[in-house]
C-alpha cells in the first residue's frame, strides 16, 4: 500500500505557525515529544511496530514540493525565511524512534525542537490509521456515511431556526484522531459543498488547499509549555509566551489557548492588553459553560465588547453539544466549534484517544494542568507541584476508593 503521508501538508495549520514562532524566537531549543494512548485498544498497539517504522522511513523521504510552498506563502501571516527554511527541510530518521515495550507501542522525538515539533500531528494519523486497517472497512464506511448524512442534515436544519445574534460556525479538527486520510477527505468535502452556511474550514492544511476552504489554527499547549524552559521566570511564562506571539503575527491569528495551567490562572495574564490584541480564547477542557462564563465576564470587567470576541471550543466535541454550546452563548460572544474525533473518526468503532506531547524542554520538565485532571500531563510529580504551587492551582482531589 502507498505510505498513509504523502504530502507535508497533511497536517494540523498550528504546527506551521507554531514552528514559524518558535523557529524565529528560540530556534536553539531541544525538545522531546512522547506518544501516549490514553484508552484500552481492541489489540496491542505495539502489534503495529513494523508497520509504523515502515511509515516513518516514508515521512521521513518526504519533502517539501514547490506548490506547497507556494501555498504556504500565500498565507499573509506565513513569512518568507520559514518558506526558504521550509524548502530545505526533511525530517531525520535518526530523530525518532519507535518501539515496543510488552504490548505497548513506544514513540518518542528527540532533537532540536524546530525539527522534531512537526512530527506529532503525522504520527498520531499513522498510529490511526494503521490501526483502524485492522476492522471491516466496508462496515465502518456505511455506518460513518450514515452518520455523516444525518449530521450535514442536522447542519442545514439551522436555516430554519429562529436567528441568532452571532451564526453558527463549524470547522474541521480531525487529522490526529482520523479513520484514514481518505474518509476526513470525504467528511470535510462533503461539508464544504453541502453545508458551506456553517461549515467554515478545516485544520488540515492540505485539505485547505485541495478544496480552496479556510485553513484554521494558532496554537496548542506545546508552545505555551515551552516557554517554561526558555529562562524566564516560570510565573510569567504565559505572558512571555502571548507578547511574542503577538510580535510575530501582529493581529493576525489571534485565539489564544487557555489551559496550559488552567482557565483561571491564565485570565490572571490575559490582562486588558493581550485582551485587546487577541480576537477571542480557545477552550480545550473543562466544563465549556463555566469556562465560557468565566470568559465572559473578564471581559466585561475589562469593559471590552464580547460582540468584538470570539470564543473557541474544542474539547471532545460532537455536533450536538457544539450546538448546545451555540445556544447558550450564542447571543453574547461570536463563537466557533472545532470538531475532531466525532467528524473524522464516528464510525460506530471504539475511537483511539492517542497524543503525542512535549514532555521536556532544553533538559528540564514542561506540564500543562489541564481543567480536565485527566488530561494534565507530566512524568515529573515534583515539577508538576511546583508548577501548581507557582500559580496557586491546588491539588487533585485524591481518587475515591472502590
Amino acid at each position: 500500500m502507498p505510505p498513509i503521508i504523502t504530502s507535508l501538508l497533511d497536517t494540523d495549520l498550528y504546527k506551521f505557525t507554531m514552528w514559524q514562532a518558535m523557529l524565529h524566537r528560540h530556534p536553539q531549543t531541544q525538545a522531546r515529544y512522547e506518544f501516549v494512548c490514553r484508552s484500552t485498544p481492541d489489540f496491542p498497539l505495539a502489534q503495529l511496530l513494523p508497520e509504523v517504522e515502515r511509515e516513518l522511513d516514508a515521512l521521513c523521504a518526504l519533502s517539501f514540493a514547490r506548490d506547497e510552498l507556494d501555498y504556504l506563502g500565500s498565507l499573509r501571516f506565513i513569512k518568507s525565511d520559514f518558506i526558504d527554511f521550509l524548502r530545505i527541510f526533511r525530517f531525520q530518521r535518526a530523530f525518532i524512534e519507535a518501539r515496543a515495550d510488552g504490548d505497548t507501542l513506544q514513540i518518542v522525538a528527540h532533537g532540536p525542537q524546530v525539527h522534531v515539533m512537526g512530527f506529532e500531528i503525522y504520527v498520531l494519523a499513522i498510529v490511526n490509521e494503521l490501526y483502524f486497517r485492522r476492522f471491516d472497512a466496508q462496515a465502518a464506511l456505511r455506518e460513518g456515511r450514515a452518520r455523516l448524512d444525518h449530521k450535514v442534515t442536522q447542519l442545514n436544519a439551522l436555516a430554519g431556526a429562529v436567528q441568532r445574534r452571532h451564526p453558527f460556525e463549524m470547522f474541521d479538527f480531525g487529522v490526529r484522531r482520523r479513520f484514514s486520510g481518505a474518509w476526513q477527505r470525504e467528511v470535510v468535502q462533503r461539508f464544504a459543498t453541502e453545508a458551506p452556511q456553517w461549515f467554515k474550514g478545516t485544520s488540515n492544511v492540505l485539505l485547505a488547499r485541495d478544496l480552496q476552504i479556510v485553513p484554521i489554527g494558532t496554537m496548542a499547549h506545546e508552545y505555551l509549555q515551552s516557554y517554561q524552559s526558555l529562562g524566564v521566570r516560570l510565573r510569567d511564562f504565559q505572558n512571555a509566551a502571548l507578547e511574542d506571539w503577538v510580535q510575530e503575527y501582529r493581529g493576525d491569528l489571534g485565539v489564544a489557548l487557555t489551559d496550559t495551567v488552567g482557565m483561571d490562572a491564565f485570565l490572571q495574564d490575559f490582562d486588558l492588553y493581550f485582551a485587546k490584541l487577541f480576537d477571542g480564547l480557545r477552550h480545550d477542557s473543562g466544563d465549556p459553560v463555566v469556562w465560557g462564563e468565566k470568559a465572559l465576564a473578564h471581559y466585561q470587567r475589562l469593559r471590552i465588547d464580547t460582540h468584538s470576541k470570539r470564543l473557541v471550543f474544542s474539547d471532545g466535541l460532537n455536533l450536538d453539544s457544539a450546538l448546545q454550546l451555540y445556544h447558550h452563548f450564542a447571543d453574547r460572544i461570536q463563537l466557533g466549534f472545532g470538531i475532531g474525533t466525532r467528524l473524522t473518526n464516528d464510525m460506530g468503532l471504539t475511537p483511539l484517544n492517542i497524543v503525542m506531547k512535549l514532555t521536556h524542554a532544553n533538559g528540564q520538565p514542561v506540564a500543562k494542568i489541564s481543567d480536565s485532571p485527566g488530561k494534565t500531563l507530566c512524568t515529573d510529580e515534583t515539577y508538576l507541584a511546583y508548577l501548581r504551587q507557582v500559580f496557586g492551582i491546588p491539588d487533585p482531589e485524591p481518587a475515591a476508593a472502590g
